[in-house]
């Protein structure tokens, strides 16, 4: 494991005014996404939309990386050259997911538990050879009446340890994801209350295999009211939580964090990165957006050829508010 080589490149990932693009939806995900707009997902149109995303002009100046799925890196422009070499050509860091989606924890269970790690090792070498030079596995945690359990908290939490440890030794920059699902009815508090377990939980894991922190970033949920809740909390309230729950959790070692966006409205995900930045921590905030950075784009696209400079229009605005709200420049009524 070269330790100073893993560090560099979590580094770069979280370099000021950039994040990372999440484009390493599911074959499911995927589907619905593009059953909105009216779109067949097959590999081919899964193949054009993400080229016009990788293709944006000047999208290197905001984003630092991006995670591909299965199907992505195994693709190529059309000009032929493979999705990772363009990415890397362009000053972009190619990523992987490698966890394999989610399962019942036990049947008739709500918890869900990620599966993945059979065969990892020689999949974490397969994507290093195709250019992959960090890795992303998501576990989801859900919230309800006595719910998250010890049992759920403990095995994703070993599995997510147990996976970024393998990501290091194959020298590759684990990105680690425990997320607090949005879903339900709860509060704020609750949500604080549970994403501080579970992000208890998680760092113990990983220190009981010896994670060496400095090479390794974090993709948690932001502190934020369920969808259902009513009682919507302002975006300094979110701020002020999240950073309140991370402050005796996150190890000082740590490069950054790149937020998910789970559920929120693309405006409503900057907003909130950047009151936690104008706030200020001891490490990077940064995001690693999917839904948030796509869903203009899409609706921009709609699998138009004549749509693509709308759409990439659609994609580097939003690339260019996520990354004033690293600064903590951003302001609503920019948009």
């Amino acid at each position: 494991m070269d330790v100073n080589k893993l560090n560099e490149i979590a580094k770069k990932l979280v370099a000021p005014g950039k994040g990372i693009l999440a484009a390493d939806e599911s074959d499911g995900t995927i589907k619905k996404r593009f059953d909105k707009i009216g779109v067949e997902s097959t590999p081919e149109n899964n193949r054009i939309y993400r080229q016009l995303l990788f293709k944006t002009s000047a999208i290197n100046k905001y984003i630092s990386g991006v995670i591909l799925f299965d199907e992505t890196i195994r693709q190529s422009t059309d000009e032929g050259v493979p999705f990772s070499k363009y990415l890397s050509d362009h000053g972009i860091i190619p990523g992987i997911k490698v966890d394999k989606g989610i399962k019942e924890l036990y049947s008739g269970s709500p918890e869900k538990v990620t599966e993945g790690m059979d065969g990892l090792s020689e999949r974490f070498a397969e994507y290093k050879n195709m250019g992959a030079e960090f890795a992303k596995w998501r576990s989801v945690i859900t919230i309800g009446e006595g719910l998250p359990t010890d049992d759920c908290l403990k095995l994703n939490s070993e599995l997510l340890a147990s996976y970024a440890k393998a990501c290091q030794e194959n020298n590759m920059v684990p990105i680690v994801e425990p997320e607090v699902l949005m879903d339900g009815g709860h509060s704020l508090a609750k949500c604080e209350e549970v994403t501080y377990r579970t992000l208890k939980a998680v760092f113990a894991s990983l220190e009981s295999v010896g994670i060496d922190y400095s090479g390794m970033l974090l993709k948690p949920n932001m502190v934020i009211q369920a969808k259902e809740n009513m009682t919507k909390a302002s975006s300094k309230e979110i701020a002020e939580a999240t950073l309140r729950c991370f402050s005796d959790v996150i190890p000082e070692t740590l490069p950054g964090i790149v937020f998910l966006s789970g559920g929120q409205a693309p405006e409503e995900a900057t907003n909130n990165l950047n009151e936690m930045n104008n706030i200020g921590f001891f490490t990077e905030l940064s995001f690693s957006f999917g839904r948030a950075l796509q869903e203009p784009v899409l609706k921009a696209w709609a699998g138009k050829s004549e749509n693509l400079k709308l759409a990439q229009d659609a994609f580097i605005r939003r690339a260019k508010m996520n990354s004033l709200a690293r600064e903590g420049k951003y302001a609503v009524d920019m948009e």
